[in-house]
């Protein structure tokens, strides 16, 4: 598995990683799937998926489904973790400090989830299951894995079905 972070439009970040990584000319044609998820119908052999927020993007490709989140840190309405997380991961979040940026690490993990699956934010968030992970902690829960990353000013997560694992680190990619 590959991870792109850049600056722009993340379907552009998107066909230079797949250039640059598996030697395409070009963005492969795509089509989504009743989840919403897109695809390479023609490419069953790659699966990939995007986040973007704020002026960057995240982009992931690899040999298994997978699903990416990527959220800048900044502060929104108050009970908003309330919200987002079970009873027992509020109580980790409390734990953690109860800053935004535990709160971010928290919802990428669920985000990158349900893009993995396929799901979508079909559910409420306090039903989304994820491991307690910190930045830079890789973890598996109910047979997927999951990985947290951080920098500055921003949090992102790779969900993956096995035998693919989430690199240690996210490549910085600037064109």
């Amino acid at each position: 598995m590959v991870l792109w972070l850049g600056t722009g439009e993340a379907y552009g970040l998107l066909a230079e990683l797949l250039a640059a990584e598996y030697g395409l000319p070009g963005l492969p044609e795509l089509e989504r799937q009743a989840g919403d998820k897109p695809f390479f119908p023609h490419r069953p052999d790659l699966h990939f998926n995007l986040s973007h927020s704020g002026d960057l993007a995240l982009c992931g490709v690899g040999a298994a489904p997978l699903g990416v989140d990527l959220e800048m840190v900044r502060p929104r309405r108050a009970g908003l973790a309330r919200y987002i997380c079970s009873p027992e991961e509020y109580a980790w979040y409390e734990e953690l400090g109860g800053d935004w940026e535990s709160l971010y690490t928290i919802w990428t993990l669920k985000e990158a989830r349900v893009k993995c699956t396929g799901e979508g934010l079909r559910q409420r968030p306090e039903t989304i299951a994820v491991p307690r992970l910190g930045p830079g902690q890789t973890g598996e829960l109910e047979g997927l894995i999951f990985r947290s990353y951080a920098g500055n000013g921003w949090r992102g997560a790779v969900c993956c079905v096995p035998p693919e694992e989430p690199p240690e680190r996210i490549l910085e990619h600037h064109p």
